[in-house]
């Protein structure tokens, strides 16, 4: 089981995962839960019914990781292409105005869900028994399963912007596979493939 999860009864899965596994798993998604902030707290005497509705930001993040995470609804920088009016000068401002309005109400909510599934990976390590070799067997629910699947693919995103990894860097010929040991990129390169393979082992394993 080491390395790859395997199904559990009840819809759950396991994976058994050492130490150094472990400690860059729950780093790696403190530093996903900063990025994405705490998130806006009702302030003393506020209404929390009213800071349930409060509108989020128009615009899209400056920062390019963020900006993945949460892109553009309609057109623009990671948003979907091929959006009606592409290409045309009121075309495009159409879109970035309904983008912006789609952003004004769902960005509070997508943030609040990814830093949800974040603080499930964070909270199910740190409910871990270690082994006496400081390893240990990582179970997981069903509703546990899928919020360590989109934060993996949270981590994935997040780390690829970084890397600026293109689709003809991952295959098994491309150049993530070919750096050398020399590349200061190479062990963020190393955590972003194990990442893709054990959610992919994850989605496996969850698939009837």
């Amino acid at each position: 089981m080491a390395g790859h999860f395997e199904a559990t009864p009840g819809g759950g899965a396991a994976v058994a995962l050492d130490e150094v596994e472990i400690s860059i798993l729950r780093s790696l998604a403190v530093q996903l839960l900063e990025l994405i902030g705490p998130g806006d707290q009702p302030a003393d005497g506020e209404d929390p019914l009213a800071a349930l509705f409060a509108e989020g930001p128009s615009k899209p993040p400056t920062d390019p990781a963020l900006a993945r995470l949460f892109p553009d609804a309609y057109g623009g920088p990671g948003g979907p292409e091929g959006s009606a009016g592409a290409g045309k000068p009121e075309g495009e401002q159409e879109l970035r105005e309904r983008s912006a309005e789609f952003r004004r109400f769902t960005e509070m909510d997508l943030r609040s869900g990814k830093r949800d599934d974040a603080l499930a990976v964070v909270r199910t390590l740190d409910a871990l028994s270690p082994a006496p070799d400081g390893g240990a067997v990582l179970t997981l629910t069903g509703d546990e399963c899928l919020s360590w699947l989109r934060s993996l693919n949270d981590l994935r995103l997040t780390i690829g912007t970084r890397l600026e990894v293109s689709d003809e860097d991952q295959g098994e010929e491309g150049s993530l596979y070919r750096l050398p040991d020399s590349d200061p990129r190479k062990p963020m390169v190393m955590a972003y493939l194990w990442l893709g393979a054990l959610q992919e082992s994850l989605v496996e394993t969850l698939m009837p």
